[in-house]
């Protein structure tokens, strides 16, 4: 039996509606705990999203203040938050959207001594920053605790994103290493269309709603590439590799690393 009161069913009704979610579906959805990690331009339409569609408990993570350069991208927030931390500006945002559902506001940068502490409570990680550091941090110890999560990345004019499932192939089977300090700019950096965050974020929001209600086909084993510029989607499949360092059968990354940033990202720090 499903409490759902009148409001409550006119708010969900387009998903009620449909035949593959139903109020099953969405008590399914209601009862899941998804964590966000980073409030910025992935962070903001993933969030969004999230709370719109009814996620019960919602934790966000991102220890940075909103800048006047992030309104491009950040549509969580506005122009009267510069200067106020992302992650209140986004709870706001959030509860706003949707009054039921909890938000747990984490005023904090993810690092290799509280990342599991953070993780621990949830059932689906959204990784929605911008330097490897991070996202490696962010896929080993969802690897190590046996957390889903999601993994996005823009740059530009373009996007890239997959699911990670316990068993399946984690962002170490891709990318064994981050690159060198540097190596690759950031979006604070190099720049990127705003309207790209968007796209990948909602992607990223799908999936995460996909998970719970156990519909349609998950981007697991799939690095899903998109340029915006000629609007070109590709699905890669990759394998997880039994030599891959983490998830193979014999791992040489035993313990959560906090990788060295560069010089630019230490100053900002900045999320997508």
């Amino acid at each position: 039996m499903f409490d759902y009161t009148e409001e409550e069913l006119t708010r969900y009704s387009r998903h009620i509606l449909l035949k593959d979610v139903g109020v099953e579906g969405q008590e399914k959805i209601r009862e899941a705990k998804v964590l966000v990690i980073g409030a910025g331009g992935l962070g903001a339409p993933v969030a969004m999203y999230l709370a719109a569609a009814g996620i019960g408990t919602i934790g966000i993570v991102d220890g940075d203040v909103v800048d006047l350069s992030n309104l491009q991208r950040q549509i969580i927030h506005t122009t009267p938050d510069v200067g106020r931390p992302k992650v209140q500006s986004a709870k706001e945002t959030m509860q706003a959207i949707n009054p039921s559902v909890k938000v747990v506001a984490y005023q904090d940068f993810l690092r290799a001594d509280n990342a599991l502490d953070i993780i621990r409570d949830y059932d689906f990680v959204v990784d929605g920053t911008d330097n490897f550091p991070v996202k490696f941090l962010i896929n080993d110890a969802c690897v190590m605790a046996g957390k889903p999560f999601s993994h996005g990345g823009i740059l530009r004019f373009e996007g890239q994103t997959f699911t990670y499932v316990p068993g399946h192939a984690c962002y170490r089977c891709m990318f064994k290493t981050p690159p060198p300090p540097n190596a690759v700019p950031t979006c604070s950096q190099a720049g990127v269309l705003g309207a790209i965050a968007g796209m990948l974020g909602t992607i990223q929001a799908a999936e995460t709603l996909k998970y719970f209600i156990g519909v349609g086909e998950l981007l697991t084993d799939k690095l899903l590439t998109f340029n915006a510029k000629t609007m070109d989607f590709r699905k890669i499949n990759v394998k997880r590799r039994e030599s891959c360092p983490l998830c193979g059968t014999n791992p040489t990354v035993t313990e959560l690393i906090d990788y060295e940033q560069g010089v630019c990202d230490l100053a900002a720090h900045k999320k997508g």
